[in-house]
């Protein structure tokens, strides 16, 4: 009811500003248009900063790489959708994040993957998950968009849409890393004392997914997320990412890609919720951004990045920290984990 409320109060806010001219003198004033811009984020959860500095500098330097690959497209004049999809491509195969090879095993020792991606320009959508063989998710997400009548694939069934497509496959094994599968066994055994208090560590496995947004040269928007999901998942979960509007959302206004607690952001559509509101009440993308984030979720929830179509960026999270990186045609940069 208090979300409810907050919503209708804004909107009557809007109305009664265009009531009184308000409105109209502050739309004289048209934005300031950026030819492109991508942010991107590595997972929201807590990190410590007294976190080991080579591994600190790891974080930074594949950030900062990812932001490159991204910007490389844009400036070129590459599509939103290449930018996220390189992008992403490249988290993917970077064992530090919680996607394709750095992917967290599940309850039965598996790596189950999940990716969607969005054209803000068409509302159209692809998204898979549950697979175990692909490589990249995000681009076998990407093929479901374009090349099949459908949205979503799952399991068995992305597997075998993979198999009609030229998508890389690998063996399963290739997504085993130590650090993640040691992980497994600290959360299973955390699970055996009955979670009587949760600590900074457990609420880290709830945690991770990397995504992109991005909006290129022709004005179009794109947002891209892919993830390995909680460690230690039961049988057959599925998260936000995959969840067209839960943790990836573009339409010609805004794109949105999330990160965190997987089901509290299910449960607020949080992506879709986000750019509902910029439509529906007038607010900026950076309002938008903490009525999400301060509103309508709980501290420790999640953290997003989200783009518009001005080029405004915004990262946020009320997890503590946020691995994050963007960038805009005009140099404006940020890389950071922190509130730095």
């Amino acid at each position: 009811m208090k979300k409810l409320l907050s919503v209708l109060a804004a909107i009557l806010f809007t109305i009664s500003a265009c009531t009184t001219g308000d409105m109209q003198e502050s739309s004289s004033a048209e934005p300031e248009i950026k030819k492109w811009a991508i942010a991107l984020h590595g997972g929201a959860g807590y990190v410590s900063p007294d976190m080991p500095e080579d591994r600190k500098e790891a974080y930074y330097a594949a950030l900062e790489e990812a932001l490159s690959i991204g910007q490389g497209v844009l400036e070129d004049g590459g599509t939103a959708l290449d930018a996220v999809e390189q992008t992403i491509n490249y988290l993917e195969d970077n064992e530090l994040f919680n996607a394709g090879k750095g992917a967290v095993f599940t309850s039965e020792g598996k790596n189950e993957l999940d990716a969607a991606i969005m054209d803000g320009s068409t509302l159209n959508a692809g998204a898979i998950t549950g697979v175990t063989t692909v490589r990249n998710p995000i681009s076998l997400a990407r093929k479901v968009m374009t090349d099949s009548r459908h949205v979503f694939f799952s399991s068995q069934g992305a597997e075998q849409f993979a198999d009609q497509t030229d998508v890389e496959r690998v063996d399963p094994s290739y997504f085993y890393t130590e650090r993640r599968f040691q992980s497994l066994k600290e959360a299973q055994a955390a699970e055996q004392t009955g979670y009587l208090f949760e600590t900074d560590k457990m609420k880290e496995w709830k945690y991770g997914t990397v995504g992109t947004v991005a909006l290129d040269i022709n004005g179009n928007l794109a947002a891209g997320t892919s993830t390995g999901g909680m460690t230690n998942k039961k049988f057959g979960r599925v998260g936000d990412v995959p969840i067209i509007g839960s943790g990836t959302y573009a339409n010609d206004l805004v794109a949105v890609s999330g990160t965190g607690w997987g089901e509290k952001i299910m449960l607020n559509v949080s992506a879709h919720t986000l750019a509902s509101y910029m439509e529906y009440t007038g607010a900026s993308l950076q309002e938008s951004m903490d009525y999400l984030t301060d509103q309508v979720l709980e501290p420790g929830d999640a953290g997003f990045i989200a783009v518009d179509k001005y080029g405004n960026i915004s990262m946020k999270t009320n997890t503590g920290s946020m691995f994050r990186a963007a960038i805009d045609s005009e140099g404006n940069k940020d890389v950071a984990i922190w509130d730095e």
